[in-house]
């Protein structure tokens, strides 16, 4: 008698848009993280902070700077952060 081991699939975290709030896996957003620095872009995912995730797209960081980010982030977005944010998105497609 043979034993085959079932092989297992490998989990796969998801998160949601702030902006769309569509779950998808956490690998293919953007986490913005409200750290001891402020808020800033984190693109390795690995900062320490409270963290919140966007799509690449234009319109859901329009979105999500509109008060979303900041309710998921529990904070105010100070005017420095919101321009580092808003010029973080200027340099994305708008699909």
């Amino acid at each position: 008698m043979t034993s085959r081991k079932a092989r297992r699939r490998r989990h796969v975290p998801h998160r949601t848009c702030v902006g769309c709030r569509q779950v998808l896996p956490k690998r293919s957003l953007i986490r913005v993280v409200r750290g001891p620095d402020g808020v800033k872009v984190d693109l390795t995912g690995k900062a320490s902070g409270r963290g919140a995730y966007l799509h690449d797209k234009r319109s859901c960081w329009q979105l999500a700077l509109q008060g979303s980010l900041a309710r998921a982030l529990r904070t105010e977005l100070s005017a420095e952060a919101s321009a580092a944010l808003t010029a973080f998105m200027d340099d994305l497609s708008d699909e």
